[in-house]
C-alpha cells in the first residue's frame, strides 16, 4: 500500500492541529464569483496575484495513484506554522525559522459533491516518510519511524502529498495550505465563529482561557482553540484534532449563514484575505478555478460531513507519539478509494483523545 503501509503497523504519530477551517477558504472563493459578474476587473486580478500555488502534479510526476473516475475528489488540506513573525506572536511556538504542518486532514469529496468525510491524520504519527524532491528540486532521503508532519517541515507540498499518497495510495487530487496568521484574520472578517463549550478550556501555551458556556469566537480565540492540546481531554493532539472537527463544522455554519453576497465590500474583504491566507496546487491557483471548485462544494453543509481521525493506537515508548492501526486505517483509504461512507469498525476501539462533545456549534 504505501510506505506507511508497509511499516508493518509499526508506528505512526498523530497531532493533528486544527486549522481544518481551511475548508472556509472553499466557501468564502464560492462567493468571488460575483465579482467576475459586476466587472471589477481590477478586484478580480488583485484577488488572482494574492494566491500562492505549487505545481504538485510536475514535482511528483507520473509515479503516483491513479485518478478516481467516479467524479469524487480528495483534497489534501494542511495547516502551516512558520514558528515566526506574526505567526510566532500567536503562539506558534519556538521561533526557529522553520515551516511545519500543525493540522493535516484529507477531504473526500463524494460522487455528487452533495457529502464529504474528513480524516484527520495525527501529525505526531509515527511512520515511513518516502523519498521525495521538494519544488526547489532538492532530493531528500526516505526515513523510517519518524513524525507525520516531518514530510512538509522536510520537503515542503509535494513531500507531504507524496507521503499522504504512500500511506493510502489514493491520488490527492487537490492541495490546499493555509497559514495560522491568515486563518486569524480570516474568522474576524467573518464577524467571529459562535460555538458552546461544555467544560472550561484553558491553556495558557495557545492563549486560550474559555469558561463553559456559549461564545463567539474572535480570530485569536479561535486559533486558540484549534491549537490547545493541554486544556481538554488527555492532552493529546488526538484530543485537539477532535476539538477542531467540532470547530469546523461550527465555522462552516458560519460561513454559510453570514451573507456575504448581499454585501459587494464584505465579498471583498473576505475573498481578499481568503486568497492571501491559501497555497494551492497550481490546479486551484487562479480565483476562476477556485470558484469553480468551491461552487461543486457549496451545497454541502456541517450534517453532510463525517469526521473522523485516522485509526491509531498510543506508542508504548512514547505516549506522546501514536502508531497507525493498519488494518483499521485500511478499511478507511478502501471506502474512500471505492467512494463509500467508511465502516463504524474502521474507528471502534482506537485512541480517542476522549475531548469529543467539549466543543459543539
Amino acid at each position: 500500500m504505501s510506505a506507511e503501509g508497509n511499516g508493518k503497523g509499526r508506528r505512526r504519530k498523530p497531532r493533528s492541529k486544527g486549522r481544518k477551517g481551511l475548508l472556509i477558504t472553499a466557501w468564502v472563493a464560492a462567493g468571488i464569483v460575483v465579482l467576475g459578474g459586476t466587472g471589477a476587473g481590477y478586484l478580480y486580478f488583485k484577488l488572482n496575484g494574492n494566491i500562492k500555488s505549487v505545481d504538485i502534479d510536475q514535482v511528483l510526476g507520473s509515479e503516483r495513484p491513479a485518478k478516481a473516475d467516479n467524479g469524487s475528489e480528495n483534497i489534501l488540506v494542511l495547516g502551516s506554522d512558520t514558528r515566526s513573525g506574526s505567526n510566532k506572536k500567536l503562539g506558534g511556538g519556538t521561533d526557529d525559522g522553520s515551516a511545519r504542518s500543525d493540522t493535516a486532514m484529507i477531504i473526500h469529496v463524494y460522487e455528487g459533491h452533495k457529502k464529504a468525510t474528513v480524516v484527520s491524520i495525527p501529525r505526531d504519527t509515527l511512520i515511513d516518510r518516502p523519498e521525495c524532491t521538494d519544488t526547489d528540486g532538492k532530493e531528500h532521503d526516505a526515513a523510517s519511524d519518524v513524525m507525520f508532519n516531518s514530510a512538509y517541515t522536510t520537503g515542503g507540498a509535494p513531500c507531504a502529498v507524496k507521503t499522504v499518497e504512500s500511506m493510502t495510495d489514493i491520488r490527492m487530487d487537490h492541495y490546499m495550505e493555509v497559514d495560522f496568521s491568515g486563518f486569524e484574520k480570516l474568522v474576524d472578517e467573518l464577524g467571529g465563529v459562535t460555538v458552546t463549550t461544555t467544560k472550561n478550556i484553558k491553556d495558557t501555551d495557545s492563549h486560550l482561557d474559555l469558561k463553559a458556556g456559549t461564545h463567539e469566537l474572535t480570530g485569536a480565540q479561535a486559533l486558540g482553540l484549534v491549537r490547545t492540546r493541554h486544556g481538554v481531554g488527555d492532552g493529546s493532539d488526538l484530543g485537539r484534532i477532535q476539538l477542531q472537527q467540532a470547530f469546523i463544522k461550527a465555522l462552516v455554519k458560519q460561513v454559510k449563514s453570514v451573507g456575504v453576497l448581499t454585501s459587494p465590500k464584505k465579498l471583498y474583504d473576505l475573498a481578499n484575505t481568503a486568497t492571501k491566507a491559501v497555497t494551492t496546487d497550481s490546479d486551484l491557483g487562479s480565483v476562476n478555478s477556485l470558484v469553480s471548485f468551491a461552487s461543486g462544494l457549496q451545497h454541502i453543509s456541517p450534517s453532510d460531513m463525517t469526521m473522523v481521525t485516522m485509526p491509531v493506537r498510543y506508542d508504548p515508548a512514547n505516549p506522546n507519539r501514536v502508531i497507525v492501526q493498519e488494518t483499521k486505517a485500511k478499511q478507511i483509504w478502501t471506502a474512500l478509494e471505492n467512494d463509500r461512507a467508511i465502516p463504524k469498525s474502521a474507528t471502534e476501539g482506537t485512541a480517542t483523545g476522549e475531548a469529543r462533545g467539549v466543543v459543539t456549534s
